[in-house]
């Protein structure tokens, strides 16, 4: 398209901003509109390739507005695109230039901007805005999701579908963007375009250069990326030359950059940070000061021009009037339109008709996920001993060969904060019987590694797994999944670090249409069992934070010894949950002969809670809940003698989610009300983190925990550290004492 043509569609688009944000009196007007000719530019320069009539295409280019406030923005211009094919198709009942309604934002959605049911105030992967490929608006969120993606496209062999995000010099700022910058260099992913709004300016009444040295060039150079700018970013010349040369600059395995130098609040009649987040007010003396240079450039006159808000539905309908005006520019205009439309099928046309080799069958083998039928090397034998991080060790191998064997591909890819050894995330790139192992991923050396090459970037490594599992190369997207599954770990103390991604995305797979994948997020080393590290990495407290999702969002488990890992892993994965909290702990213990202690099989684990031992006949004197890996295994060492002393019920508690699941039968005989509300919980982590299985606020008089007194754990050896938290033999026979005598 021509420059003149694109002109009108950046001058609608400023209309449409402004009269939706007009009506609505809320939004982000500064940098929506600083961004029109970037984004008309991808949109148009035909280096993106996309389908604007099925943007759920697998193969498709994918879009992160990781600047998700300016939102406005996206839904102007999908308004635009969407009102010029609806008119396309009423002329030519052509086919090719139907759009299904609930997948473009249609003029009429823009009244409902930022109401419920509406438009979202920021950018959501979800209904009108598929085209979206990630839920975006905290600053730094929308950057390791890119990565993520781009990774997984690359991955699967896909090289040649992109991913473009746009950004702003503020979005820049925070720690993610670095991290997200290193691996972006590290994964080779020339397949990635980040497009940066240079403005100088947020929300604040300074300038970012006052507190961030340097231009975009100084920014990415020095990370080996691939940088072209533009010095005008409200020029069309300049802006496609950038587009052009990013391509004739292009290296092999290096990510890519351009920026646009622009001025926030273009024509919008205040600028910089003044206008970042206020419209102006409604019909204002401002407001329609601005609508002046368009009303006389395209000889059209708005509706109410210089004259207060009518009151009440009045207004909406006068917005609409307006917004119909704006749009009629385009409208009226039938070259334009057939411009607009053709080139936008041409486009979609142009997307490379690559075969996606990803075997989908995996994701409906039940034989994955059937524990009973395990191999006996994923186990560990009565008396030897483990960690049962180390199960977790196993249990990644042995899927990812069996992945390997039946599909010719790997299930999950996983990524840790330089912890891969020590949290034994490793074992999904590692040999297992046969099978040698994907091992890392290297991007000349190893391209169909799993194992990412990540440091210590606990927030982008959750954003990268998220992106990962949001790529569906489905060709039947909203029937089914097809991708990979991702895994993540770092310390349990460190958790905070992952949650911004991990519920950003839970809010993504519970409204977006297309089919998720799935993440196992591992809290690592958890617990006071941390012990030499001292209470900065105890993972006491932290890993409440896998707990704060809408019920049925999330499954976490808490296994106590290495043979209830693999069992848990594959009872969570057998369900529709999008994510897997894993907590796991550091230190080996003697994997116990259950036979002998007369406690259940490992395999009950699957269940959630399961009993360890039983009321005897006669009173009952109460029931115990024990969760965590030192908290189990000292209570056990005292069973015999608690079983001499007392009429208990000892129940195991790993997973309060999928003991929920069972029948209300199973539930009943476990745990019914009589028996838990005569209970104690005893737990290697805080009291906070196991409050659903604590019956009543008496109840938690009595419960072990490591913050029993309200302070932080100190460190030492882990003997030491127990005894401190109260969960060695003799202060749970104490405590269990105490229950008895006075519950």
């Amino acid at each position: 398209m021509n420059f003149e043509e694109l002109e009108i569609l950046k001058d609608v688009t400023g209309q449409l901003i402004d009269f939706t944000l007009n009506l609505r009196q809320s939004g982000h007007p500064g940098g929506s509109r600083s961004k029109m000719h970037m984004l008309w530019a991808m949109l148009l320069s035909g280096k993106m390739k996309y389908d604007i009539r099925h943007p759920e295409n697998p193969l498709s280019d994918r879009f992160i507005l990781s600047a998700g406030h300016t939102v406005p923005l996206i839904y102007a211009s999908l308004a635009l695109i969407g009102e010029a094919f609806k008119k396309r198709f009423e002329e030519t009942k052509d086919e090719k230039f139907k759009i299904d309604p609930s997948r473009i934002v249609l003029l009429e959605d823009l009244l409902r901007f930022r109401h419920r049911g509406g438009l979202s105030g920021h950018a959501e992967f979800s209904g009108k805005t598929l085209f979206l490929k990630f839920n975006t608006g905290p600053s730094g969120h929308g950057l390791p999701p890119s990565v993520g993606e781009a990774f997984a496209l690359k991955r699967a062999g896909l090289s040649d579908v992109k991913v473009w995000a746009i950004e702003g010099e503020g979005g820049l700022t925070p720690g993610a963007s670095h991290e997200s910058k290193n691996s972006a260099w590290a994964l080779g992913l020339d397949n990635l375009y980040w497009l940066i709004d240079w403005n100088n300016y947020g929300i604040d009444n300074r300038p970012t250069s006052s507190v961030v040295h340097g231009t975009p060039d100084d920014w990415f150079l020095p990370y080996g990326w691939n940088v072209v700018g533009c010095e005008n970013g409200h020029d069309w010349k300049c802006v496609l030359g950038a587009f052009d040369k990013i391509e004739q600059n292009k290296k092999e395995r290096t990510p890519n950059v351009m920026w646009f130098k622009t001025r926030k609040g273009y024509e919008y009649g205040i600028y910089d940070n003044k206008s970042h987040g206020t419209p102006h007010k409604a019909n204002s003396e401002i407001f329609w000061k601005t609508r002046e240079k368009f009303m006389q450039k395209y000889n059209v006159d708005f509706v109410g021009f210089q004259k207060p808000a009518p009151a009440g539905k009045a207004f909406a309908e006068q917005t609409y009037q307006n917004l119909q005006i704006a749009l009629n520019v385009v409208l009226e205009n039938e070259e334009l339109v057939k411009h607009l439309t053709d080139e936008m099928v041409s486009i979609a046309e142009s997307i490379p008709q690559k075969k996606v080799t990803l075997n989908a069958g995996i994701f409906k083998d039940k034989e994955l996920f059937d524990y009973k039928k395990y191999p006996e090397e994923i186990f560990f034998e009565p008396g030897t001993k483990a960690a049962n991080r180390n199960a977790l060790r196993k249990w990644g191998a042995w899927i990812n060969a069996m992945s390997k064997r039946k599909y010719d591909r790997p299930l999950f890819l996983a990524a840790s904060a330089d912890l891969a050894e020590s949290t034994n995330i490793s074992g999904f790139a590692e040999p297992f019987e046969d099978f040698k192992g994907y091992g890392w991923y290297e991007k000349e050396k190893n391209p169909d590694g799993v194992l990412l090459p990540q440091e210590i970037t606990e927030f982008t490594n959750a954003g990268i797994s998220c992106g990962v599992v949001s790529v569906n190369l489905s060709d039947k997207p909203f029937e089914e999944f097809n991708g990979f599954y991702m895994a993540t770990s770092t310390y349990g103390s460190f958790s905070y670090l992952k949650y911004g991604e991990y519920r950003l995305f839970s809010q993504m797979a519970q409204d977006c249409p297309v089919k998720l994948g799935k993440v196992l997020w591992i809290a690592g080393h958890s617990g006071p069992e941390t012990a030499d590290d001292s209470r900065t990495h105890f993972g006491i407290f932290s890993p409440v934070v896998t707990q704060l999702f809408p019920k049925g969002h999330i499954i976490n488990l808490y296994p106590w010894e290495a043979n209830e890992v693999p069992v848990l892993l594959a009872a969570a994965f057998s369900t529709d949950i999008p994510i897997v909290a894993l907590h796991l702990t550091r230190p080996p213990i003697e994997i116990p002969n259950r036979e002998k202690l007369r406690i259940p099989s490992h395999f009950e684990a699957a269940r959630g809670a399961y009993i360890l031992r039983d009321f005897k006949e006669g009173r009952k004197d109460g029931t115990i809940l024990v969760r965590g890996t030192m908290s189990t295994y000292n209570l056990l060492k005292v069973i015999d003698e608690l079983d001499e002393k007392y009429n208990l019920k000892i129940v195991a508690i790993p997973s309060k989610e999928l003991f929920d699941m069972q029948s209300s039968e199973y539930r009943e005989k476990v745990l019914p009300w009589e028996d838990w509300k005569n209970s104690m919980v005893i737990t290697n982590e805080s009291l906070k983190a196991v409050e659903d299985w604590i019956a009543t606020k008496k109840n938690a008089e009595y419960c072990l925990s490591s913050d029993w007194d309200g302070k932080w754990r100190s460190g030492g050896t882990l003997d030491e550290v127990i005894e401190e938290a109260h969960l060695d033999p003799e202060n749970i026979l104490r405590g269990v004492e105490r229950f008895v005598k006075k519950a």
